[in-house]
């Protein structure tokens, strides 16, 4: 046992290694410089690694002078004077020397200096060594961490980048993007395929040429490589051209042309379920690395989560804009007399789904209403409530309601749904035979009308609060604003998303709409498709409801035309809005000589019925053509009492009504009705020519 340990611990005679041999082997050579004379001692290795024979040495630095090039030697002097004058014991560089052949080569000293008693340095005892391959080594490394470190960065921008990605284009798009995308990794072009029904449809079919017919749609098991990574789950690199002609015989004729030199098929995976699969082709890589397999892995992985949060979304916003779309009527109705143009354009930037919509109503005696309204919020909640919103307020307006009726019930109707959500929203009668429009606004935006001659202007309405918070307030009236629309004369309805503009105020952006509607083209859905093409110009960020809606020239009203009014009781606003209409009506029939007399008659029938019966009043005016052209005008209330003329009280004011009727119309009378009674009054007028 001995023996073998003794043995087995024996050592050569020359053990331990001399250290000049040491020095000689790792091609390194020492030198002593005495500094007091000036001489430069090198044994032979450091000789060598100057690349200088000894016959030609004197021990003098100067004559290693043409060995060092000028700036390196004015670099290595600065160095070692700096180190004698601080005080330093050692000092070390890199440098460069000029051999014989001409030819560069790193070299690298270290030197210790000795000092006497004082401080002062005496003597440089160092060492020279040749560091080409330390140096060659180290920027090979520095090369490979820049090499990662740029794979890295094009990692970290790429996911950041597909963070913001909304559908599946936006993150082909991030992934095709030549400053950010898998380019930087070398790929020369991608395709991609996602899972649906068992099949792979391709989203990505990489560079110009490269698709192939019949592989839109491809099963799982069939030939291809997407097919086998997504059947398999695990990734397949392709080393080489002859790797993909062997590998997938039925797809490379069809690419050979492209120049492929390697692929990398990676299976796209989320929740431990593949959705598809990433192709990365290559023209100028022969084989994959580990790390690079393992960073496209990696990055294979955060593109499948980008995808499914895509695919996610693009199911819930097509969803929502069903829902949208459902709730919106299927069509809207020819309205006689005018010309109509709705359009809705969904948000597609960064939001969801909202609650904007459009309704036209035909009402009776040629009048029609239009609503344009906003629910609160961008979900499906909002369309839902929009979806009944608009069903209760088209009821409401069907029944016969005044415009304020009509809105004062929505706003009721929505507080009561209890969903903490208001809406906005504006409602217009017209009557399309005199023009008559009456409007109502719940916090909505005005409307604009455009002119027979292209101009556009703003049209303020006095409004009231949006639909829900009135009801919750307790401020239920809503002022009614009539004004009149001409022949050939357009009303826009909108919501706030055509007028919003990112970082300016609503006047801005509603002067750009009325710059865009007086520049714009007359036919009405073209103005209505270039109102909302603006809207995608400028990335606007809301829906969008339009409702155009044009009075016919053709349509002014014939003789024998009729309109009937309700004037509620305690209501100001709806006898204005009537004595408005009349005298309108009056103008479009070719009697507005008199329009001033008959306005003025039928305020008084009017004025007289509200407060001498017990309810409102139904005022009626129509032309009677035979046996002469007349006017006549029929106030209906519910009360049997007859009317008389009586002579005015002391103020001098109450009861000169019936006489006022009786000396401006030409005839004037009462019925009896079933219900109550009507007042009328008849006026001569001309022929229309």
């Amino acid at each position: 046992m001995d023996d073998r340990v003794a043995g087995a611990l024996s050592l050569p005679e020359d053990w331990p290694a001399h250290p000049d041999l040491s020095l000689a082997l790792n091609r390194m050579g020492s030198f002593d410089w005495d500094l007091d004379s000036g001489l430069l001692h090198m044994d032979q290795p450091a000789l060598d690694v100057f690349d200088m024979p000894a016959e030609e040495y004197d021990d003098r630095p100067v004559t290693l002078s043409t060995r060092v090039p000028t700036d390196e030697s004015v670099r290595l002097d600065g160095m070692v004077s700096e180190a004698l004058k601080g005080g330093r014991s050692n000092y070390g560089a890199y440098f460069r020397i000029l051999r014989r052949d001409g030819t560069l080569r790193w070299t690298h000293t270290q030197g210790f200096i000795c000092r006497d008693g004082t401080g002062r340095p005496r003597r440089i005892i160092g060492i020279v060594r040749d560091a080409t391959q330390e140096l060659s080594d180290s920027t090979a490394r520095q090369e490979l961490d820049a090499e990662r470190r740029k794979r890295t960065s094009v990692v970290e921008g790429t996911t950041a980048a597909l963070a913001h990605a909304r559908t599946v284009k936006d993150v082909t798009d991030v992934l095709k993007n030549s400053q950010g995308g898998l380019a930087n990794l070398g790929a020369a072009s991608l395709v991609m395929g996602l899972l649906e029904s068992g099949r792979i449809h391709l989203v990505a079919d990489g560079p110009e040429g490269a698709y192939v017919p019949g592989t839109r749609y491809t099963r799982t098991d069939e030939p291809y490589p997407m097919s086998e990574v997504v059947r398999t789950l695990v990734p397949r690199f392709i080393e080489s051209a002859a790797d993909f002609a062997a590998s997938y015989p039925v797809l490379w004729p069809h690419i050979s042309q492209l120049g492929i030199t390697s692929a990398a098929y990676l299976p796209l995976i989320a929740q431990a379920r593949p959705i598809g699969a990433l192709g990365l082709l290559y023209n100028d890589k022969a084989g994959f690395t580990p790390d690079e397999r393992n960073l496209l892995v990696a990055l294979g992985s955060s593109i499948a989560q980008s995808l499914q949060r895509a695919m996610l979304y693009e199911q819930e916003h097509d969803l929502a804009e069903g829902l949208q779309q459902a709730m919106l009527p299927r069509r809207i109705p020819e309205v006689p007399g005018a010309q109509v143009a709705v359009r809705y354009r969904s948000a597609r930037l960064g939001r969801d789904i909202g609650g904007d919509w459009y309704d036209v109503i035909p009402l009776p005696g040629g009048r029609v209403g239009a609503v344009i309204g906003d629910v609160q919020g961008h979900d499906t909640h909002a369309a839902a409530v929009m979806g009944q919103l608009r069903i209760v307020l088209r009821a409401y307006a069907a029944e016969g309601h005044s415009p304020a009726a009509v809105m004062a019930r929505a706003s009721v109707f929505l507080h009561e749904l209890d969903t903490d959500r208001f809406a906005t929203c504006s409602y217009a009668e017209v009557d399309l035979r005199t023009g008559v429009v009456q409007l109502v606004r719940a916090g909505h935006v005005d409307p604009l009308i455009r002119d027979v001659d292209g101009s556009c202007r703003r049209l303020p309405v006095e409004g009231g609060l949006p639909l829900s918070l009135s009801a919750e307030f307790g401020r239920l009236e809503y002022p009614v604003s009539t004004v009149e629309l001409d022949p050939g004369q357009t009303m826009l309805l909108y919501t706030d998303g055509l007028v919003e503009l990112p970082g300016s105020d609503l006047d801005e952006g509603m002067q750009l709409v009325v710059d865009l509607v007086t520049n714009g083209p007359r036919d009405l859905q073209t103005l209505a498709d270039r109102l909302c093409d603006a809207v995608d110009e400028r990335g606007g960020e809301d829906d969008v409801a339009i409702l155009l809606l044009r009075r016919k020239a053709a349509h002014a009203p014939q003789p024998g035309g009729r309109l009937q009014q309700h004037v509620a009781q305690n209501d100001p606003e709806a006898l204005s809005s009537a004595r408005h209409t009349i005298r309108a009506a009056v103008r479009a029939w070719g009697a507005a000589e008199r329009a001033d007399e008959i306005e003025l008659a039928a305020d008084e029938l009017m004025t007289n019925a509200l407060m001498h019966t017990d309810g409102g009043a139904i005022v009626t005016i129509r032309v009677v053509a035979a046996p002469e052209r007349r006017l006549r005008v029929d106030v209906e209330d519910r009360s049997s009492a007859l009317p008389r003329r009586r002579d005015a009280g002391e103020s001098g004011v109450s009861g000169r009504g019936l006489m006022l009727v009786d000396r401006l119309a030409d005839v004037w009378g009462v019925e009896s009705r079933g219900t109550g009674k009507c007042v009328w009054c008849e006026f001569l007028v001309p022929e229309r020519r």
